[in-house]
């Protein structure tokens, strides 16, 4: 999954240890979600959002597939 972390970050001038100790994780959690190795389970989705004071969805984007639709999600 995509997300717009590194850049957030980057806006609030925090460090990855910086944003790792506001979410209650290891700055090696949030390398891996910056680089998209990990996707972070929904309750620390949702600390994150919380911490840049966003809603989930401005922060983790939906994949394309190769022919440019999006996965399908069920609502």
């Amino acid at each position: 999954m995509k997300n717009r972390i590194r850049a957030l970050r980057a806006e609030q001038g925090w460090s990855q240890a910086e944003l790792a100790e506001r979410v209650g994780v290891s700055r090696n959690s949030i390398n891996a979600i910056e680089n998209g190795k990990f996707d972070p389970s929904l309750p620390l989705a949702f600390r994150i959002a919380d911490v840049f004071g966003l809603k989930i969805e401005d922060i983790f984007l939906r994949d394309e597939d190769s022919s440019g639709q999006r996965s399908a999600r069920t609502e």
